[in-house]
Formats: C-alpha cells, structure tokens, sequence
C-alpha cells in the first residue's frame, strides 16, 4: 500500500509540517516519490482514500491528512498546503470559491452522497406535527437540497422562481404547518435527530449513529449532481499527480472497496 497517514492537524499546525506537500511532479523524472496530501474526514470519505493508495501507479503516493470538519480541507488546498481533498460536492466546493475569492477546481466525482431526513418518532413527513421541529443543514448546497425535498414531499412551498438546489430559507413562501426550521452546521446533525422532529443528514454522519438512507430514512432523496469527489487547486488541476490520484480513485479495487461499504460509486 502507497499510503502514508499523517495525525490530525490544525490549519496552523500542518502549514508547518507539509513543506513538502503541494508538490506537483517534481519527483519523477529522477525516480523519487511524488507523494500527494489529500484531505479527508470520516468514512467513506478516508476509505476511498487508503482504497485508492493501494493502488496508485508507481511513482506515487497518497499521504491522508486526516480533518475534523469541512472549512479546513478547502482551507489548506487553497492556500496549497496539500494537494486536494475528498470531502465533498461541486455545488459546496462552489459555494466555498464565491465566499473566499477561492479557485478550487472538481475534478471528479467518486461516490453519490444519499441524503435523508431522519426521526425517532415519525414514519413519514406526513406525521410532521403544527409547530414541529425541523432541521438542516446551514451551509448553503445542503441546506438547498433538505429544502427541495420538504418541498417535493409538499411539507413546505418554495418561491418557483427559485434556482433547482439553491433554494434558500428566504425563499419559502408556504410553510402551512408553522414548522420551525432551524439551520446548524453539518457536525450537529446527529445531535439534532435527537431533539427535533426530524432533521436532514448526510450518510457520512448518520452511519455514526447507526442510520442509513435505506432503513432509516423517512424522506430519502438522491440525485446524480451530488456526487462527493476529488478537489485540486486551480494550479495543480491538470498535473500529473493528480491525474495519478484521478485513475487511482476510479479503480475497479475503489468501486469494490464502496460498494462492500454499500456506498453507491459515481463512476
């Protein structure tokens, strides 16, 4: 296996240690290593990853930087701290370029993030009570996607003037049973399944607390534009290391090691 791990770091931390990273394809022409930093925070995120390690073709390999939450990954591949990511899809990796002046770049989608909302206590959103407690997402992609499916399942009306998944809450204009909807950060959602009626999740958190889209979904909504994949910089996009990454990623021993996970692939 090509694989190198290194300890969870802050931002500040890792800056001091990856003096090697970012590091294009420096390394082959006199036959050394070229070691790619790629990002990545829970499973299957980091399975992909190491799956990916055992078989990157020679010349390289993958060192996994292990985070905690979702600003860091796209942090340090802007500020070209690591090399890329796999943390997410292209409308939040979109969304974090418009805030930050940023230029990251998708470079290919992996495996389809199937999300759902989830409750102890209800069978369908239809069981939703007047007044009931909703949650979702507060970053502005997932938050979209939680609100077209209230809106498919006819819980909540949204202005159709509105752009497909990128419907923001100031675009509701119907909410009949006075839901309160209430936004948090995507490291909280597990912990609002526990108090409110029902919350949107993503698989990545929900299989932590033992829910999958499959069994436990009340509301389940999956469509091909979200699937999670490689992210580079802008100045690194097109190099060989990550084309390297790209055929390691979409290998038959990546698509096996996912579907074992039950994690649809994306290629």
């Amino acid at each position: 296996m090509r694989l190198r791990a290194t300890a969870a770091l802050s931002v500040a931390a890792l800056a001091l240690a990856a003096t090697g990273c970012a590091s294009g394809d420096a390394g082959t022409a006199d036959g050394e290593t070229v070691t790619v930093q790629i990002a990545a925070t829970v499973t299957p995120m980091t399975d992909a990853v190491e799956a990916a390690a055992d078989v990157i073709e020679d010349g390289y390999e993958i060192e996994l930087v292990p985070v905690s939450d979702y600003v860091q990954p796209n942090t340090l591949v802007h500020n070209r701290e690591i090399d890329a990511n796999l943390v997410q899809f292209e409308p939040f990796m979109q969304d974090y370029n418009d805030k930050n002046d940023a230029d990251l770049v998708f470079i290919q989608p992996v495996y389809y993030v199937v999300a759902a909302f989830y409750s102890q206590s209800l069978d369908s959103l239809d069981e939703l009570p007047e007044g009931g407690s909703v949650v979702i997402p507060n970053d502005r992609s997932n938050a979209a996607r939680a609100l077209e499916l209230l809106a498919s399942e006819g819980i909540i009306e949204l202005d159709p003037d509105a752009e497909p998944f990128d419907a923001t809450m100031r675009d509701i204009v119907d909410n009949p049973r006075n839901l309160d909807i209430t936004q948090v950060d995507l490291m909280q959602l597990n912990t609002a399944y526990e108090e409110a009626d029902a919350a949107f999740n993503l698989p990545s958190f929900a299989r932590h607390i033992d829910l999958t889209p499959e069994d436990d979904g009340i509301a389940v909504e999956s469509d091909d534009r979200f699937g999670l994949g490689l992210v580079a910089h802008a100045d690194n996009a097109d190099s060989e290391a990550i084309g390297a990454v790209q055929r390691a990623l979409t290998s038959d021993h990546v698509r096996t090691t996912l579907e074992d996970l039950g994690v649809p692939p994306a290629f």
